[in-house]
């Protein structure tokens, strides 16, 4: 049992770093057995198709990510605040990735966004209901904010889904450049869309 167990992480391990590095569609399942050094049949016991796989993968990534957001966003930190946080956290981790592979890997939502959700429902579902969590997430941060009278937006969902797009725009740009320098701006263009009425350095 143990090593039925051990050989599922292996394939999402393995299949989580492909598919940073290169993407969902040209990988193969054999490829990805052989990056998890498994063999084929394990794959099928497992998971029933590449694109199940994917899906595991995108809720493995997206537990992970929603921990370290609900830890930044739920914090004791003035509203706005939390919001820089989570702007430098996501400068620190792309970085990161950087130093760690050579190259910036972006969202893997984003990414799997680009080149797949026209290509599969499933996929195109999931990720959908992924960046509305987000958006939700963004949006009780707003809504706080709002109530000590620090922003001027009316219409919250609108001002966190453009947060989020905002994000995801920067966070693509830091891949085509493969450096975090585009994710710079973050905080100031936040404060700008929000109409913020507390100074930048809050």
């Amino acid at each position: 049992m143990g090593r039925t167990s051990d050989a599922k992480e292996k394939i999402l391990t393995a299949a989580r770093s492909l598919i940073e590095q290169r993407g969902y569609v040209a990988l193969g399942v054999a490829e990805i057995c052989k990056t998890a050094g498994v063999p084929k049949g394990s794959f099928y016991y497992f998971f029933e198709s590449k694109e199940a796989l994917a899906l595991a993968v995108i809720d493995e990534h997206w537990a992970a990510e929603r921990s370290d957001w609900t830890r930044i966003l739920g914090s004791d930190a003035e509203p706005l605040e939390r919001l820089r946080q989570l702007f430098e956290a996501t400068q620190a981790s792309q970085q990161a990735g950087k130093e760690t592979c050579g190259a910036i890997s972006g969202c893997m939502f984003g990414n799997l966004s680009l080149e797949m959700s026209n290509q599969t429902e499933a996929v195109r579902a999931r990720l959908q209901e992924i960046f509305e969590a987000q958006a939700e997430m963004v949006g009780a941060v707003i809504d706080e904010a709002r109530a000590r009278g620090e922003v001027a937006v009316t219409d919250t969902r609108a001002a966190a889904q453009s947060v989020v797009a905002q994000l995801e725009g920067q966070v693509l740009f830091a891949k085509l450049y493969n450096a975090t320098s585009p994710l710079t701006t973050l905080w100031a263009n936040c404060l700008a869309l929000l109409g913020a009425r507390v100074p930048a350095q809050v």
